[in-house]
């Protein structure tokens, strides 16, 4: 299937109800069960929605994995990633990330236990010498944000591979549209949805995928345990969004690389951070 026909499709199933192609939205917040623990697949709607589901399912489409879950924000997504961590467990990170994940690092995280590693991501070999045995996860950010550095995903996932940590990339920069982490050895993707999955400035949300069974289900437990899940209307939102992806992608594509350009050329501006340049650092 080619990538525009699959982020059209993603996800979608005729309601078996009333044939529907687009999903409902099932709003809703519990299910009538024939008896105790007996229902449909749905019992509660923390633990499961049908909107939800279809839209988890789409996130797995587009980045090429097994599972998907949808979470009430990129930061939230975030959260439930450091969640499988104890108290003493390392994590590397970049020097160079987003904000939001900084913040939600230094300033919660920390206080139980969890110690961050900041690095030079641009250069793997800054990972490998920071890693150690009680290193669990490798935190990565590629395009980052906003100043664009690129890091090698294949290379860190050798590293993460040979000392038998998680490595989970943020996807959200580059979208499924360019760069499938999954396929390049990483264990988990995030993406803040808010972003260019939802693609119209009207919703909040994040998501994660992987292939592994048991990290969805360790990562499930935990989405239902905490509760950050989104609504059906949130996810109804992304759904659509996810059909324009690659046309979106496209023009934004188009409309970077002349933009680019056009700063560079202005002497009022002293740099331009944009990894198309063929002598950028990333390049």
């Amino acid at each position: 299937m080619k990538l525009a026909t699959k982020m059209i499709h993603a996800g979608m199933e005729p309601d078996p109800s009333t044939g529907s192609v687009m999903v409902p939205i099932y709003q809703t917040s519990t299910y009538v069960q024939e008896a105790p623990g007996k229902h449909k697949g749905y019992e509660y709607a923390r633990s499961q929605n049908p909107t939800r589901s279809a839209l988890e399912a789409a996130f797995a489409v587009i980045e090429n994995g097994k599972h998907g879950l949808a979470f009430s924000s990129g930061v939230a997504a975030t959260d439930a990633v450091i969640k499988l961590l104890s108290p003493g467990d390392e994590v590397v990170a970049a020097n160079d990330m987003y904000g939001g994940t900084y913040r939600l690092f230094t300033k919660v995280f920390e206080k139980f236990g969890i110690v961050f590693k900041y690095v030079d991501t641009t250069n793997v070999e800054n990972i490998a010498n920071v890693i150690t045995v009680k290193t669990k996860l490798v935190w990565l950010e590629t395009p980052t944000n906003p100043l664009m550095n690129i890091t090698d995903i294949v290379a860190v996932a050798a590293i993460t591979k040979a000392h038998g940590c998680l490595l989970c990339v943020d996807n959200t920069f580059a979208s499924p549209y360019l760069q499938n982490p999954l396929d390049l050895g990483a264990d988990i993707v995030m993406h803040s949805a808010t972003k260019y999955l939802g693609g119209h400035s009207d919703v909040i949300q994040g998501c994660l995928v992987m292939n592994d069974t048991s990290l969805r289900d360790q990562l499930y437990f935990i989405q239902k345990s905490c509760g950050a899940v989104p609504g059906p209307q949130d996810c109804f939102l992304v759904l659509r969004g996810i059909k324009t992806l690659h046309v979106r992608m496209q023009r934004h594509c188009e409309n970077g690389i002349k933009i680019a350009h056009w700063l560079r050329n202005n002497p009022k501006v002293a740099k331009v951070y944009w990894p198309g340049f063929e002598d950028s650092k990333g390049y």
